[in-house]
């Protein structure tokens, strides 16, 4: 009886986990990442972000080196992250929420391609990589 519960039942889930890259606490495979090119005037630093992520989560755990960036840690209170995506990867996402448009009003070298990288999920449609010019000025909006 435990046998035909264990091969009916709980078997196929096993097997299930272990394909998708879940079992003993694996952790996710390799198809979920994408990689991020941040590109500042002086450096550009190639760092592997996960679908799901933002891009200030892949600045914060990946240890990018990028000064003051993400200041208010995403809550929508600074201009810190701004970032200036391509125009493709851009047109790919939704439509910045007011709260967002009212903290790029202050952020400096606002362009037509510009977002909060607090703002910018991570999806499947991004891969195999993403490049992110992070503008040479920052401005804390909370210090205004």
């Amino acid at each position: 009886m435990l046998r035909h519960v264990y091969t009916s039942l709980l078997r196929p889930l096993v097997v299930r986990q272990r394909f998708c890259g879940y079992a003993s606490g694996a952790k996710k495979i390799a198809n979920d990442k994408v990689l991020v090119t941040f590109k500042t005037a002086e450096d550009t630093f190639e760092v592997q972000g996960t679908i799901g992520e933002s891009l200030l989560d892949v600045v914060v755990n990946k240890d990018v080196p990028l000064d003051g960036f993400g200041a208010c840690e995403g809550t929508l209170a600074c201009c810190t992250c701004h970032v200036v995506l391509t125009e493709e990867h851009f047109d790919r996402l939704a439509k910045p929420e007011e709260e967002e448009l009212d903290m790029l009003d202050l952020a400096p070298e606002l362009t037509d391609q510009s977002r909060l990288g607090c703002q910018v999920i991570l999806t499947k449609e991004d891969k195999p990589g993403v490049v992110v010019k992070v503008p040479s000025v920052t401005r804390d909006a909370r210090s205004l």
